[in-house]
């Protein structure tokens, strides 16, 4: 039905190369539609005719070009974390604080993507806040596998958070306004978890992390609209990484993993979760 609405009065406008880009700056709730997830009159994906990205408003394009045009800095490799010893917090005066749930599958997937990047990944106690803030400024590509959480943890309607392991620096929540204010040099950042692409809906767009990340300064940022299981998601993640340097394009290589992935999880709410919002091509 959402295919019927929103695609078919314009698909003789959309184009026929399933690698040229069609972006989608949705209204309001429509934010939060899976596009690449919408299926057509024929049973077909609309990722398997188009590559796709999504941005919260017009202004989030252009900073992201901007942040590519004039990146500058040392820009060394990249910043890996999985499954970071979880904080112990309350979402709100009223309730009772909690730990989030050990994700010992993102753990797995940072241990094979930093080899595939040729790094070291941040695992368990040593992904703290402090060392991650400390390290993400001077990254070209950022993967942090770990919990997103939805709460407005400042009061402020900025919602959203990067949990992370807690220290005697820090509370182990890298939140909105946190993240805002970090100097980014990474020309991907990737929220492999949970609900990272939502947020407030304001007149401006979705206010949430993404805006945040392209706020504080990457040129990309891939989210997700849903809990993907942790296989199914290690598996995207692994082939986007692997085919990448290929496409020399982050949109065309997350289509081509989203399509990978489906053939071992034939289920759309396995792969389908994911967007990417920014610049799609690399250096």
């Amino acid at each position: 039905k959402l295919h019927e609405l929103l695609i078919t009065p314009i698909a003789d406008l959309l184009p026929q190369n399933p690698e040229e880009k069609v972006i989608f700056i949705p209204h309001e709730e429509l934010f939060f539609v899976p596009f690449p997830a919408l299926l057509d009159e024929s049973d077909r994906y609309l990722i398997e005719k188009h590559t796709i990205l999504t941005a919260p408003g017009i202004q989030v394009l252009q900073i992201a070009r901007t942040a590519k045009r004039d990146r500058t800095g040392d820009i060394q490799g990249a910043l890996v974390v999985g499954n970071p010893v979880m904080p112990i917090f309350a979402r709100n005066s009223q309730e009772k604080a909690e730990t989030l749930a050990n994700l010992p599958g993102a753990e797995q997937e940072a241990i094979a993507i930093a080899a595939m990047l040729n790094t070291q990944p941040l695992i368990g106690s040593e992904a703290t806040e402090t060392a991650v803030v400390e390290r993400i400024g001077s990254a070209g590509i950022v993967h942090l596998a770990t919990h997103g959480l939805l709460d407005d943890f400042s009061e402020s309607g900025l919602l959203g958070a990067i949990a992370l392991a807690p220290s005697d620096r820090d509370d182990g929540l890298l939140t909105f306004e946190e993240i805002i204010g970090l100097e980014l040099n990474a020309g991907l950042v990737v929220l492999s978890a949970c609900n990272t692409g939502v947020g407030s809906i304001t007149g401006d767009g979705i206010i949430g992390l993404s805006r945040a990340v392209i706020g504080a300064g990457a040129e990309s940022v891939i989210v997700s609209l849903w809990k993907a299981d942790d296989q199914a998601t290690a598996q995207l993640m692994q082939e986007f990484y692997r085919v990448l340097p290929q496409t020399g394009d982050r949109a065309v290589a997350l289509r081509q993993a989203m399509l990978a992935t489906r053939q071992q999880y034939p289920d759309v709410r396995e792969w389908g979760a994911f967007t990417l919002i920014g610049e799609s091509a690399t250096r």
